[in-house]
């Protein structure tokens, strides 16, 4: 079972070698063939507090959208907390990414099949903007881990992730030195830490405030 629950995490978040499957118009507009995405993108009124953007066009439902802010969410059966409490404003960024993985309709051109067994597909290398990845270090660097890759490596044995033997905890900046190094290392290069400005069009905003509209649909547009 516990041998199971790990390899289950592994997959949910893809550490398979990946290739590209679509192109063009093919690209947009999508969501992830995975757990616990919808299979088609549309409106979702009750979308929870940080998942409340994607709310007029989602992969993601209300249910997934209240589990994605739980501190030991059920999506993952993973424990944010595995040090301590995060600092709120830290919390609030990982609640953010994970809204945006499960709920984007428009991670299209990043989006690849997991090779291994052909289990469904995952996304990599999401090009997020300099900011996100800057703001997302500097609210964190108080907060503690014990791990700078969040996909392997975790002691399963009562149940949910844990630190493995030796390792310790301590603030992010001793696993992450860079905000680069938090974007790309924190769940397998998932995310590529873009040069890239907001505003630029050229990379995607884990999080946006609804009445402004989603800037990363035409972001996915230039890259289909």
């Amino acid at each position: 079972m516990q041998q199971a629950m790990a390899r289950w995490w592994q997959l949910l978040l893809g550490l398979w070698t990946v290739m590209p499957i679509w192109a063009g118009d093919e690209l947009l507009n999508v969501c992830i063939s995975a757990r616990p995405h919808k299979r088609k993108p549309g409106p979702e009124d009750e979308l929870y507090d940080e998942c409340t953007p994607w709310k007029d066009n989602a992969c993601c439902t209300a249910k997934t959208s209240w589990e994605a802010h739980l501190e030991v969410s059920p999506l993952y059966n993973f424990s944010l907390v595995h040090c301590g409490l995060l600092l709120p404003g830290c919390l609030k960024h990982f609640i953010q990414a994970i809204c945006f993985y499960e709920c984007s309709p428009n991670l299209g051109p990043w989006i690849r099949p997991v090779t291994s067994l052909g289990l469904g597909e995952r996304a990599a290398a999401i090009p997020l903007c300099q900011e996100d990845c800057e703001e997302w270090w500097e609210d964190c660097s108080s907060s503690y881990t014990c791990k700078a890759n969040w996909h392997v490596g975790w002691d399963w044995s009562r149940g949910r992730n844990h630190c493995p033997a030796g390792a310790q905890c301590l603030p992010f900046p001793h696993y992450f030195p860079t905000p680069a190094d938090l974007c790309e290392k924190i769940w397998s290069n998932l995310f590529k830490a873009s040069p890239e400005r907001r505003h630029s069009g050229r990379c995607l905003r884990k999080w946006f405030h609804p009445a402004q509209g989603n800037p990363n649909v035409a972001v996915a547009r230039l890259f289909a």
